[in-house]
């Protein structure tokens, strides 16, 4: 059997299981669509504050929902992991011939397939309350697709910890101290030229960030495409050195059982 082949299986074992629990989609969506109206409404005035450079903050908000709700979403596939170690699903998984690597690239390929759902609703309801996407279709597409990556990214990361801690306690700890922070050290509810000067700093060098820099200028026209594929480029070694960490971290699980 071949590792996409595996994957595949892999995949469609975990839209099984998403498909007898379809709520839990809409339930990761209720905060990013709180953030989306609630923020959209309250801070529309920001765009008045002197070197803002967007004309709607709906518009300007929206690529940062939609790359905030990917990594939340895909950030907690960690759970999932604990849950089949549990089960002893994961012990079966490793007696088998199936690739490491395979077994959780077909988990993250089940969270990018929920990710793009995620972002199709995200962008279609701002859209209905006002926002507009000057390069169209290929923008959205590339929004998504960054979007995508950097969840993926995460939630190689979340399986990876999940192997290692075991425990569900640890693996919230853990998520709860990236997430949320790495969210607000990006530029993703402020221009990050208007953002205090070290928070500049933190935002050069945060994934969250390279993903709402990627996906805003794609979307939002004015687009600097080579600036796009660089920040690409830097999820993609990411999305690689994460997806090798949960690999490996097969290695220390199994010495521990």
């Amino acid at each position: 059997m071949t590792a996409l082949r595996e994957a595949g299986y892999i995949m469609g074992r975990e839209l099984r299981s998403l498909l007898r629990q379809p709520w839990w989609i809409a339930i990761t969506l209720v905060q990013p669509i709180i953030w989306l109206l609630l923020y959209g409404a309250l801070f529309k005035k920001v765009v008045e504050i002197p070197g803002f450079e967007a004309t709607s903050y709906i518009q300007f908000l929206t690529p940062g929902v939609v790359v905030m709700t990917a990594l939340f979403s895909a950030g907690w596939g960690g759970m999932g992991m604990i849950e089949d170690i549990n089960r002893g699903v994961v012990d079966r998984f490793l007696v088998s011939p199936a690739r490491r690597s395979s077994m959780i690239a077909g988990r993250l390929l089940q969270a990018m397939l929920v990710i793009l759902i995620q972002s199709v609703i995200i962008i279609v309801l701002a859209w209905i309350v006002g926002a507009r996407f000057p390069n169209g279709i290929a923008g959205i597409v590339v929004l998504i697709a960054v979007a995508a990556l950097l969840g993926a990214s995460f939630g190689a990361l979340s399986n990876g910890l999940a192997l290692l801690a075991r425990r569900e306690e640890t693996l919230i700890a853990v998520m709860n101290f990236l997430l949320l922070p790495l969210t607000f050290l990006s530029a993703a509810f402020m221009q990050q030229s208007l953002m205090p000067s070290w928070m500049q700093s933190v935002a050069e060098v945060n994934p969250v960030n390279w993903a709402v820099q990627a996906g805003r200028e794609a979307s939002l026209g004015g687009t600097d495409w080579s600036m796009v594929a660089g920040r690409i480029g830097l999820l993609a070694v990411l999305l690689a050195a994460c997806s090798a960490f949960a690999t490996r971290a097969f290695r220390s699980y199994q010495r521990s059982v």
